[in-house]
Parts: structure tokens; C-alpha cells; sequence
């Protein structure tokens, strides 16, 4: 779990209605509790502060996993955030004849096409990877921080990543202190694109917008802190760095958010299993 800023990036020539208000400043929300941000939709229960800190700087999406770490119980919220709004630059998802990357940086895709084709599909492939569970164990972090960003700000976005990480946040989430998940749950965090649209792009540069939906929470018997489902939209400023797109910064906004269905729950044994079952894919067209 974007070529904008998830949160905000300053001094670029792109979009400035991010959730910053425009400041130009670049901004990083990192999970400590000492500000509050609300993720949610329709029929979800009201959700208490979630722990975001905004530190000037680097920006890296941490997801509805932040939300969720403090959420509470009880009411009704409202969701219908802003998003990317519907017009000219959405990519169609129809296949487009061009052969999907093969290369691999860990297990995140590499070396994609100096185009638009490419520079979307490298923004939803990172979206889907800062948006995974493995941001919630360091060796993993690192990797992943290292694969998708310029490395110029890849070391000082891990410092401050890793004291976001905290041995309190952790166990907030319902991790043990390490970062390992409880004997007998399954920690679900994934990010899923929805779609993406380009709002800028050039040989060097790039900005897109992923809309996107997501899955967090812990699954099984005796889980305090269920899956649930978020919706949200991404933006990820990209530079072509090395022979590849990397992210310079992003920046995340609540929704655009859908009703929800009549679905019934499944039960967190139903929920475990599909997630252990069913795995993730490579966003190339």
C-alpha cells in the first residue's frame, strides 16, 4: 500500500489540492499517536483518533494499517473522502499489447517502460507493495523502502520508519513487539488498485493517482481488531532514476468511497484462509 504524495510533496509542478491544502511542503504520516487522521466509509463503525505524525520531509504510504491501529468502537461514519476525480487521464484497463516487466527488485516488479504505460503500472505495484504487511517487520521494510525510492531519501525515510514502527505501536495493532503476528491469527494488510490516472508525465517525471481499496486487521478467533476494508486514492510523484521509476513522494486522501454491500461477514476462520489462500498480483498493461 500514487505519483502525488500520500502526503503532500512541495516543490514540484504538479497538482497542489492534496491533503496538505497545498502548502508545498513534503510531509510523511507516520503511525505515533500524536495526530489524528479518520479512514471509513458508510455503515462502519465511527472510528476513534488514528495515530499519524507529520514529519517534514520524505513521504511513504503507511496505509489503513495506521488508521486502524487505534480505532475504537461504537456510531456511525461518514466516508465519501475526495479522491481522483473522474475525466481525461484515467488509463483504461484493457490489455494493451505491450509485454507486462519481468524484472524483480525482491519480490517488487522492476524495470518498467520510460512511458506512461510504465510509470502507472510502477505506481500501483509500489502502492500494492508499501501497502503490504511486510512494512510491519524491518528487514522487510527495508527492502521494500529501498526498491521503490529514490535512493536519496530511502536512508532517511527508513530512520524515520523505524521509530514510527515502535515496539507500542506494534502491540497497538495487535502485533507482538517485533513486529510477529500472535499465535493463532493471521495480520492481514493489502493494498488492491483499483485503477489509476496521470495527471503529469514526461521522460524524467511523473504523477499518478491510484485509487485503491484495502484489507487490515487481525483474523481469527479471539481478534480484537477484524479485518475491515478501507478506500482511498494514492498519489505518487515518480522520477526516473537508474533505468527505472522511483518515488520521490506521495500522499494519500480518504475515498472516493462505494456503499457498501449486503454481503455477509465471513467468519475470520472464512477470512484467514483466503487471505493465506489467495495471493497478490503484478499491475503491468
Amino acid at each position: 500500500m500514487s505519483f502525488g504524495d500520500e502526503h503532500g510533496y512541495g516543490g514540484d509542478s504538479g497538482r497542489t489540492d492534496d491533503g496538505f491544502g497545498g502548502t508545498g511542503q513534503t510531509r510523511t504520516r507516520l503511525p505515533d499517536g500524536r495526530s489524528g487522521d479518520m479512514y471509513g466509509g458508510p455503515r462502519r463503525p465511527a472510528r476513534g483518533s488514528r495515530s499519524l505524525i507529520t514529519v517534514v520531509g520524505v513521504v511513504v504510504l503507511l496505509i489503513a494499517a495506521i488508521a486502524f491501529a487505534n480505532r475504537g468502537g461504537g456510531g456511525d461514519a461518514s466516508g465519501g473522502g475526495k479522491g481522483a476525480a473522474a475525466g481525461p487521464g484515467a488509463d483504461p484497463t484493457a490489455a494493451t499489447g505491450v509485454k507486462p516487466v519481468t524484472g524483480k527488485n525482491g519480490e517488487i516488479p522492476s524495470g518498467f517502460a520510460r512511458n506512461e504505460q510504465g510509470a502507472a503500472s510502477a505506481a500501483a505495484n509500489y502502492a500494492v507493495a508499501l501497502g503490504s504487511d511486510g512494512m510491519f517487520n524491518a528487514t522487510s521494510r527495508q527492502d521494500i523502502i529501498r526498491a521503490t525510492h529514490d535512493p536519496a531519501m530511502a536512508e532517511g525515510l527508513l530512520s524515520d520508519l523505524d521509530r514510527a514502527y515502535s515496539p507500542a505501536f506494534l502491540t497497538n495493532v495487535g502485533l507482538n513487539e517485533d513486529g510477529s503476528t500472535p499465535a493463532g491469527l493471521t495480520f492481514v494488510s493489502r493494498t488492491v488498485p483499483v485503477g489509476t490516472k496521470v495527471t503529469e508525465v514526461s521522460s524524467a517525471a511523473a504523477t499518478i493517482e491510484v485509487w485503491s481499496t484495502g484489507l487490515v486487521g487481525l483474523a481469527g478467533e479471539g481478534s480484537t481488531k477484524p479485518v475491515t476494508e478501507t478506500w482511498f486514492t494514492i498519489t505518487e510523484k515518480l522520477k526516473w532514476i537508474d533505468g527505472d521509476w522511483k518515488i520521490s513522494s506521495s500522499s494519500q486522501t480518504e475515498g472516493p468511497t462505494p456503499v457498501n454491500g449486503d454481503n455477509r461477514a465471513s467468519t475470520a476462520d472464512e477470512i484467514a484462509k483466503a487471505v493465506q489462500g489467495y495471493g497478490g498480483f503484478t499491475y503491468a498493461r
